[in-house]
């Protein structure tokens, strides 16, 4: 009888590895909006406010970042170190910046490379369902321990060349990393955000109790930390 339990557990584990293993890249993207809140929730959410830090060259530098994206496509950051702060801001077609630390504290155009860079980054949706509406390559790696957790991972290839790795949690499959790498002037670029202490954020469009977006609600992550090289 002993040996039977053992076998019927073992073959539970073995059923449970390949059920993991099976899925899609296209059910992973799924499981992400619906976590997130469902697409309808997401898209209710016309402005998201984040707070957090930038751990720059292995920890020798803690900034404190604070970020506002707006819809359709508009997004704000702030660093600060030490009194002063640098702002970066993008519109939607253009974008500006004040940078106390080298030297430029009046706002001057950001270069072409980084506005493609915040383009990609005004998103509120998310990197997958960013993706899926712009027609990227969507493509499942498998999983990969990050930080003790069996990770999914998933590589996304946007249509202008950027390249994203999303780590999503295998129980709630949300995202628990994004490493994203781009070409900045000619020099590859890369940036790894870790995202935690997600809450749910109630529905901003109507107030009428019969609508339904009313009573959506979205997941969304309240702190992250970055680190760039």
């Amino acid at each position: 009888m002993q040996m039977t339990h053992r076998a019927a557990l073992g073959l539970a584990l073995l059923l449970a590895a390949t059920t993991a293993n099976a899925l899609t890249a296209t059910e992973l993207v799924a499981k992400n909006i619906e976590a997130r809140g469902g697409g309808a929730a997401l898209q209710s959410v016309k402005s998201l406010r984040r707070e957090g830090r930038l751990i720059v060259n292995g920890g020798q530098y803690v900034l404190e970042l604070r970020e506002t994206k707006q819809r359709p496509g508009s997004i704000r950051t702030e660093i600060s170190l030490q009194g002063l702060s640098q702002v970066q801001a993008y519109d939607g077609k253009e974008g500006w910046r004040i940078d106390p630390f080298g030297g430029r504290k009046d706002p001057e155009r950001m270069p072409a490379d980084d506005v493609k860079e915040y383009a990609e980054d005004a998103t509120i949706d998310g990197v997958l369902a960013d993706a899926v509406a712009a027609g990227s390559s969507i493509e499942y790696l498998g999983t990969e321990d990050i930080d003790g957790t069996p990770a999914h991972k998933l590589k996304v290839v946007r249509k202008d060349g950027g390249l994203q790795y999303v780590y999503l949690d295998p129980d709630y499959f949300l995202e628990i990393r994004v490493e994203s790498q781009r070409v900045v002037r000619g020099v590859k670029r890369t940036s790894v955000t870790d995202y935690g202490n997600y809450e749910k954020s109630a529905a901003c469009s109507g107030r009428s109790r019969s609508s339904p977006a009313s009573r959506a609600r979205a997941t969304l992550p309240s702190s992250s930390t970055s680190r760039r090289s």
